[in-house]
């Protein structure tokens, strides 16, 4: 029973999906279609989901569709898209309804032209309310349905009255939807001090954790202002060569550890990962860099446990034994226990 509750979802047979990414967080999820060809050309699409009507880019036009059908599994998926460990699920996020025309677009420039007056008005309504929230960006779903706001917040925020205001005067269903930094660079970031768009926006659809660890083994700059992102934090690129680095550094031997080089012994006493160079200290104080390949660890000796004496058990003995005796004096009086 516990293995079919683990089972992994299935996508239902003789149905085709295609991959879509949607809405201004860039989600991804699979949606039942019945085209028999899918255009290996930048397209956007026309989905329907929970929220409503909405305008996506179809993904994957040059993998394997084939009669309509994305071939790729979930494990593949993962893969694709920068071998994210978050949990991807096959199962059916909504239906295609159409291929976006020229009249689709147009009215997608003027739904962003609204969400920017509706930006407006609601940082307007919590400066006169006194919320302790930032508004971050808005999004009007494509079928009019829905007014999703993103706001940043140090806590929970009672947004409720707001809420009204804002249905009341636009007239239609609002949400608000709490985001954190990277989020926030996500959608508002622009070009990054490398001269790229931000990873998060340009192809980053996991936002992995990034921590100093990884800026230290790469011999990066611990000047916060030159490793931090847009969002304020660590660079999100740290974390693309640090399995790399881990597994060079695994190779090389340890600070002090003795090793016999073509120019005698010595120790080690320091490392370089990418170059895979060793700062060997020989016994007559010269130091010279050597590859990795050039020397041979020297194994330790093997420790040797010396047996105590009857002195040093006998003084063990009555420590224990005064340790235990002043415990229980202690628990006779009502002490608690340390």
């Amino acid at each position: 029973m516990a293995k079919t509750a683990a089972a992994k979802p299935k996508q239902a047979k003789g149905k085709k999906y295609m991959l879509v990414s949607y809405s201004r967080m860039n989600a991804l999820g699979f949606f039942e279609h019945h085209e028999t060809r899918i255009p290996k050309l930048p397209s956007r699409v026309v989905i329907k989901t929970d929220r409503g009507l909405e305008l996506g880019r179809l993904v994957g036009q040059l993998c394997p569709y084939k009669a309509g059908q994305f071939r790729l599994n979930q494990g593949q998926i993962k893969k694709y898209f920068d071998n994210s460990n978050i949990d991807f699920s096959v199962d059916q996020t909504g239906k295609f309804i159409r291929y976006a025309t020229a009249e689709d677009i147009s009215e997608e420039r003027h739904l962003r032209k609204i969400a920017e007056e509706e930006l407006k008005t609601c940082r307007q309504y919590i400066k006169e309310m006194d919320l302790p929230m930032k508004i971050v960006d808005a999004e009007h779903i494509f079928g009019g349905e829905r007014l999703i706001f993103y706001f940043m917040s140090d806590g929970r925020v009672d947004f409720r009255e707001l809420v009204k205001k804002i249905a009341h005067e636009h007239q239609t269903r609002i949400e608000m939807r709490q985001i954190g930094s990277r989020d926030e660079a996500k959608l508002l970031g622009d070009v990054e001090s490398c001269g790229q768009e931000c990873c998060c926006i340009k192809f980053l659809k996991a936002l992995k954790p990034v921590n100093m660890r990884m800026a230290k083994m790469q011999k990066a700059t611990l000047d916060p202002s030159k490793i931090s992102g847009f969002c304020g934090r660590l660079k999100c690129c740290l974390r693309y060569e640090d399995k790399t680095y881990t597994e060079l550094k695994k190779r090389l031997p340890k600070k002090n550890v003795r090793v016999k080089t073509k120019h005698g012994e010595g120790k080690v006493v320091d490392t370089q990962i990418l170059t895979q160079l060793v700062m060997v200290e020989h016994d007559d104080g010269t130091k010279i860099a050597i590859g990795l390949e050039e020397l041979e660890v020297i194994p330790s000796a093997p420790t040797v446990e010396k047996k105590q004496d009857s002195t040093t058990d006998d003084e063990s003995r009555d420590s224990s034994e005064n340790e235990e005796s002043s415990q229980t004096q202690n628990n006779a009086l009502g002490v608690p226990e340390q």
